[in-house]
């Protein structure tokens, strides 16, 4: 099977030949229809995570059809539709996992990290871990929703959200761009931070219902009852606090994000909060399935095939994407 390959922190994806694997216990075997490109694949090439062996498949937003099953798996058919999230797997024992916080698990698995992902014609993957997808998106729109989507959701519920409020997005991508829709149809005011002088990230969030859209060092004329900063850039931590009113909650939902600069203790004071987001819970995944069956969103995705991942991810880093990167095998 043919699947983009990379051999070393900072090296480009390489297109290989592989075996086609052969599904046993829980596993699935998919044909990839849709991989979503995701941040988390830049910071896996970048070397921003601990690297794993060479020669790792990336892609963890992964859209499938199941092929064949290992002789435990008994949750899907043979033909079946299959999304295929980031946390893959989890040892089920760990204080984390027995206290339905699975996300924090001590030894986690991870896709297109610690087993090879989507960037591939085909896939294993783990049963129990998976997705039922909803009918009404087709392969390409669903990917997003596999790691932007539910980190954005699970991001938006820390964030404590009860009844209308004034929500800050501090980078407006793939994330933010989902998120932005189900909070406006739930009644909030969105503000979209952006990059300086990105114009036209500012016209994208003010399409999807945004009611402020500015650069992300600028303060929105109303203080924020909330702030989820999706750009791994730690300078923003801050700009998010003076944003935000007494009581209220920063939440920083990227799996990396460079040094946060020291800071006045007033930005702190008045009872806010800063928190982190890590990984999901197949909980979130159900909930917000069933959130955006009753909140339907577009999802805003540029195509690429399967050779072109290195153009995706070029085009993900420069920001040069409204939405999500998609490669179709």
């Amino acid at each position: 099977m043919l699947a983009m390959t990379l051999s070393g922190p900072g090296q480009p994806l390489v297109l290989a030949d592989l075996l086609l694997p052969a599904p046993g216990g829980h596993d699935l075997r998919i044909k990839v229809l849709a991989c979503g490109v995701c941040r988390t694949d830049l910071h896996i090439m970048d070397g921003d995570l601990p690297p794993r062996k060479p020669g790792g498949v990336p892609g963890h937003e992964v859209v499938g059809r199941v092929l064949a099953m290992g002789c435990l798996a008994t949750r899907f058919q043979v033909g079946d539709r299959v999304g295929v999230p980031w946390l893959g797997g989890t040892c089920g024992h760990c204080a984390y996992c027995t206290s339905q916080r699975e996300n924090l698990c001590d030894t986690p698995v991870f896709t297109g990290y610690d087993r090879h992902g989507g960037f591939a014609e085909y896939a294993l993957a783990d049963e129990r871990f998976c997705f039922a997808l909803p009918e009404r998106y087709d392969d390409v729109h669903a990917a997003p929703l596999l790691c932007a989507g539910l980190i954005g959701y699970r991001a938006y519920r820390l964030a404590g959200v009860s009844g209308p409020m004034r929500l800050g997005l501090y980078g407006f991508g793939a994330a933010a761009h989902i998120i932005c829709q189900i909070a406006v149809a739930q009644g909030q005011q969105v503000y979209a931070f952006v990059r300086p002088g990105d114009q036209q990230s500012q016209r994208f969030a003010l399409q999807l219902g945004a009611c402020w859209a500015g650069s992300s060092d600028a303060r929105p004329a109303a203080e924020l009852d909330a702030a989820l900063i999706f750009a791994p850039v730690g300078s923003l931590v801050p700009a998010a606090l003076r944003a935000t009113r007494k009581g209220g909650v920063v939440v920083c939902a990227g799996i990396h994000m460079s040094d946060i600069p020291s800071f006045e203790y007033a930005l702190l004071w008045g009872e806010r909060s800063v928190r982190s987001v890590a990984n999901l819970t197949r909980e979130d995944g159900e909930a917000f399935f069933a959130l955006i069956d009753r909140y339907p969103v577009t999802t805003h995705v540029q195509t690429f095939a399967l050779a072109q991942a290195n153009q995706a991810v070029a085009a993900l880093r420069a920001g040069a994407i409204d939405g999500a990167a998609v490669l179709v095998p």
